[in-house]
């Protein structure tokens, strides 16, 4: 049969890919009228029939097979008569029609969904009335978690009742639910809550949301500071390695005149013994958290991060934080002692730099151009460790 003539499963694909954009469980809980819904059919032409005709008689065959005259269920064939001058008057499909909701979900074998949608809006509108608009644009959101569903409806109630808790979320107490529950299920979560808790609780001055905790109320995990004294003279009770909420570190205050910051956890724990020094390392783009020490603003504070755009991008990151910051082997000088270390960068930061000195912008502009290669990298943990051991002597 010519693959151009549509055929019975063909139509109901059309059909399933009308459930598949969720428009008839919409039209279904909205009350929009959907249905009738005429489907595409591709059928004969006037030559087919002449040259063809014993084809079109099976194709015709084939589509009343499959239709709601013969089935029960599924499409209406729409007629059309043709006269033919060497056939006479001819009956053909000049369409297909579904007539009805019922024959759609049987048809793709959509039954047993509809009456499980029909629970969970029923469920959901008793618990949150204010789900209704957002039931109507995602049916099958809702669908794909029906397993889960009224699970998440006791989560919501209960960010309904806490709606500013300050509770850890693994203090959440609901019947059934676990943390990871909730944690691999922030983004369809945070949609909901959206929706019954307005206005959003907690958004950024700029307006965009922040993390899940903060946004609905709850404690978030406190950002850690891992540092190293390089002084034996000044450990922390015996310590010389720690990690420390921001918020400790804040009261630190030790007394040291150096404070080395570098992003790579290895140098941080390679970095050699200097006196009256410290180091701090790990903190990749999260070089905010160290704003919240003051006393970081009265020491000789120095960077050293890769010689890349994103090196770049986080020194003058620091330097919001800590202005007299300095960088520390990420001059050009290094760079070309290391060629046969260079990588490629994956993605180059295309932004602009504010706060780099003269030589550091030029150089920033000079990787960000492939003025020197295309996509220059150097990693920190590449450059020659009796280099940094010459460049602390100058210090």
């Amino acid at each position: 049969m010519p693959t151009h003539w549509t055929t019975p499963a063909e139509l109901a694909d059309q059909v399933r890919r009308i459930w598949a954009n969720g428009k008839i469980l919409t039209a279904r809980f909205s009350g929009t009228q959907l249905f009738p819904h005429r489907l595409r059919l591709k059928r004969p032409d006037t030559h087919a029939l002449s040259g063809c005709f014993e084809q079109v008689r099976t194709w015709i065959r084939q589509l009343e097979d499959g239709s709601r005259a013969k089935r029960g269920f599924g499409y209406d064939i729409d007629w059309t008569e043709v006269n033919h001058r060497q056939l006479g008057r001819q009956r053909i499909p000049n369409g297909a029609t579904i007539a009805t909701e019922g024959d759609a979900a049987r048809l793709i074998g959509k039954e047993k969904e509809v009456r499980r949608f029909d629970e969970l809006a029923k469920a959901s509108l008793n618990a949150h009335p204010v789900l209704a608009s957002w039931i109507s644009h995602k049916p099958l959101v809702m669908l794909d978690n029906a397993a889960d569903w009224n699970k998440i409806l006791a989560v919501l109630a209960w960010f309904r009742v806490h709606p500013q808790s300050n509770m850890y979320l693994r203090q959440i107490d609901v019947p059934g639910v676990h943390t990871k529950f909730i944690e691999v299920r922030k983004p369809l979560l945070s949609e909901l809550l959206d929706v019954i808790l307005t206005p959003p609780l907690d958004m950024e001055p700029t307006g965009t949301p922040t993390t899940f905790e903060q946004r609905f109320g709850l404690r978030s995990k406190p950002a850690t500071i891992r540092f190293r004294m390089l002084d034996p003279k000044l450990v922390i009770g015996g310590l010389t390695d720690i990690s420390a909420p921001a918020t400790q570190f804040a009261l630190l205050n030790p007394p040291v005149r150096l404070v080395f910051v570098t992003e790579n956890e290895v140098n941080g724990l390679a970095f050699p013994e200097m006196p009256d020094s410290m180091v701090v390392f790990g903190l990749g783009y999260g070089l905010d958290v160290l704003a919240c020490a003051d006393w970081l603003k009265r020491r000789e504070v120095h960077y050293w991060g890769d010689i890349d755009t994103h090196g770049f991008a986080m020194l003058d990151r620091l330097r919001a934080q800590l202005p007299a910051a300095r960088s520390l082997l990420m001059d050009r000088n290094t760079l070309m002692a290391h060629r046969d270390s260079w990588v490629a960068e994956e993605i180059p930061h295309r932004g602009t730099l504010t706060r780099l000195n003269a030589d550091e912008h030029t150089l920033f502009r000079e990787l960000q151009s492939n003025v020197l290669g295309d996509r220059i990298r150097l990693e920190q943990e590449r450059v020659s460790f009796g280099l940094l051991k010459v460049a602390l002597k100058n210090l």
